[in-house]
Formats: structure tokens, sequence, C-alpha cells
């Protein structure tokens, strides 16, 4: 029997539970155990729950470690000090800060001989490899990335970092008349502002101020500060009965003239019922990408636009060959 790739996950929220359920798709795979910083004993997971705190006892254990935390706090931290140490997927979303990160982690790795594939998911992530290949064989065009309407894990979970938020959610909704023109071909100067409205909905602490909160996430760097931001402070009980799934999509579009002046358009388009359960299968299945890296020796960090489509798959290249090409 063919060894299985051995899979620790850190973390145990929206994406770590994803993973766990993920891996239950993919055969070539074994969950290992499940690292954390709360006390492990409260973890209701079908995996091992270990304290983050003894991650190095299972070093020999795990090939690849998928960090399931927030972009905000968590993989800055967490990121450069596990990649010392494991091969590692994660889903840093911060997209004017990738560089830096990418910098961090590829020194980490490097140092610790490992491998890790950052800022994977469908955007930062598949959107990544479609605008790559469209703006390829589409030069001279223009590319555009719409989001929503649906949940932002990132952005949701930089809310609930805020002190006073008890519960909190941000919905990216892009304009309609802005997607419309792009549709049309004509190739509109947009702004951040004029792509995509972000509208969040907050349960805040007992006696928290609710306008140092909304403050606080219209002014985000990155995040909030350049967007037309709403904020509506609501109850637990109509949190909980109108914000508990995570629908999300969105669409990379791409448009261009070819050499006799024929209008070229293409477009990939995502609808999610649940973005984490998405998220976290894109991260299963980059596992098995870094995996084969790490076999065939190479060390640092790549981004999904460094792995080639047939490391992604559990088929072989023959196979490959045959049934999708």
């Amino acid at each position: 029997m063919t060894k299985k790739i051995r899979i620790g996950l850190v973390g145990y929220g929206n994406i770590g539970k994803g993973v766990e359920l993920a891996l239950e798709k993919f055969p070539d795979m074994e969950g290992i155990a499940v690292f954390t910083r709360r006390n492990p004993e409260e973890l209701d997971s079908k995996f091992k729950a270990v304290s983050l705190d003894d991650i190095l006892d299972y070093k020999d254990q795990i090939d690849c470690l998928i960090l399931c935390g927030g972009s905000a706090t968590d993989l800055p931290e967490q990121g450069p000090n596990l990649a010392k140490n494991f091969s590692t997927i994660d889903s840093y979303d911060n997209h004017n800060n990738i560089p830096h990160y990418f910098e961090d982690m590829d020194a980490a790795a490097k140092n610790g001989n490992q491998v890790s594939i950052i800022s994977v998911g469908w955007d930062p992530g598949l959107f990544s490899v479609n605008r790559a290949i469209l703006e390829s064989v589409l030069p001279g065009g223009e590319t555009y990335t719409f989001w929503g309407k649906g949940l932002s894990q990132g952005h949701s979970d930089a809310i609930r970092r805020i002190s006073g938020v008890k519960f909190g959610v941000q919905y990216t909704i892009p304009m309609e008349s802005s997607l419309e023109k792009v549709r049309s071909g004509v190739n509109p100067e947009l702004s951040t502002r004029e792509k995509h409205e972000r509208v969040c909905y907050v349960v805040e602490k007992e006696n928290a101020d609710r306008q140092l909160i909304e403050k606080t996430i219209k002014t985000m760097p990155d995040y909030f500060e350049p967007y037309n931001t709403t904020v509506h402070f609501i109850d637990e009980k109509t949190f909980k009965k109108d914000h508990n799934k995570m629908p999300h999509g969105g669409f990379v579009i791409r448009t261009a003239t070819s050499a006799n002046n024929n209008k070229q358009k293409a477009e990939f388009q995502l609808q999610l019922e649940s973005n984490a359960e998405f998220t976290s299968s894109i991260l299963v299945a980059y596992a098995r990408a870094a995996y084969r890296f790490k076999t065939d020796g190479k060390t640092g960090a790549f981004s999904v636009l460094d792995v080639p489509p047939a490391y992604l798959s559990a088929k072989t290249s023959e196979q490959l060959r045959k049934e999708l090409l």
C-alpha cells in the first residue's frame, strides 16, 4: 500500500474543521493531530488534540502542517516559526503584505530544509492562477477581479480581533454597475471603492464602545480603509439566526483585443455555499504538492503560481494525460 501523506492541523476554527472534513475526500492522506493554543481536552476533533507547545514532539510524524489561523495576527507569527521545522500550507490573504510574508517564510523554510506554500485558497490562490494564465494568453488587455456577494473569512476574523467585539462578520459586495461595464468590454478604470463595498455585522461585548469599534473597522489599513464600509450593530440572537453560513464567490474577468481587432473575453467564476469548506479542500490539495516538492528535494517558500497543476492531483501524469488532456 502506498504511504499516506501525514497531515497536521494548526488551529481548529472554521478552516481547521473544514480541513478535517476535506481529508475524508483525499484517500492518499491522513490526519495525525490538531495543534491548538486552547486546552486540547476541549476540542471535539476526530484527530488527536495536542497543545501547540508540544508540536515539535511530532516533527517526525507529520509530512505537512496546514496552518488554519487568520492572516491578521496568527500567520505572521506562527508561519515563520513553524516553517523552520515543518513543511507548511497557509491561506495568508493580506494581498499588500504577501511579498514581505513570502520573504519571512522563504528564509524560515530554507533554514529548516522545509517547503512552504503560502497564500493558498481561492483568492489569493485559484484566482491568482487564473489571472496569470489569462494575462499570459491575452496580452494587451485588462484583468478585473470581483469578490462576492459573500462572507469573507479573513476580514471577518480581523473584525473579531477588535477589542469589544463578541461576534462579527463581513460581506463583500461587488458594485453591479462596475461589473456590467467590465463585461461589456469597455475596460473601465476602476478605483477600489468603485469595485466593491464592505458590509459588517457586529455584536459588541457588554459596555463596549460602539463608536470606537466602528471607527477601528473603517480605518483598518488594507482590510477596510480603501472601501466604502458600513457597520451594523445587531443582537446575538439575530446574528446567530441570519449569519451562520459562509457563502461566497467571485469573478476573474480578462478582456482584450486580439490580432485582427477581435474582442476576446474570458471569465472564471465561483459560486460557493461554504467558503470554509471550499478553501479547506484547496489547502489539502496543495499539501499534496508541498509533499511532492519536498520529495523532489526543493526547499523554501512557494506560491500557487509556482506549483504545476499535476502536483495537485492524486492521479499519475499518465492518467492525467489520458483523462484530462
